[in-house]
């Protein structure tokens, strides 16, 4: 069993992180936060999992600086990650944590003895 994509993929979120606190300088990725990364056996391809702060309408238009701002974070990960092939990137966005407060939300209201509703 290898541990190289594991290895690479935590290599990839922390200079990803850097670049995105540091260098990348697009107001619509403010309240971006990497909840993960994802490479394939063969170190072709990484899913970075981003939790984004905001409505919806800011989450699309950060995902969107996402998909446009791929090329660069991608030549910046291969300049920083010495490997023969940088990985293909893609972004995912991670709803788990809006749905963990939910969850949370719902627990206390149980908790309190109140009604609840679940909409789904």
């Amino acid at each position: 069993m290898s541990y190289r994509p594991e290895r690479l993929a935590e290599t990839i979120k922390k200079e990803f992180s850097a670049m995105l606190h540091h260098e990348i300088k697009d107001p619509r990725l403010g309240f971006v936060t990497i909840t993960r990364v994802g490479v394939s056996s063969d170190l072709r391809t990484a899913k970075i999992h981003v939790s984004i702060y905001g409505s919806a309408e800011e989450q699309n238009a950060t995902m969107e600086a996402l998909s446009r701002a791929h090329g660069y974070i991608r030549s910046e990960l291969g300049k920083r990650i010495r490997m023969r092939h940088t990985p293909d990137i893609s972004f995912k966005l991670d709803t788990s944590v809006v749905q963990s407060i939910r969850v949370m939300e719902l627990l206390k209201e149980i908790n309190e003895g109140k009604e609840y509703t679940v909409n789904d």
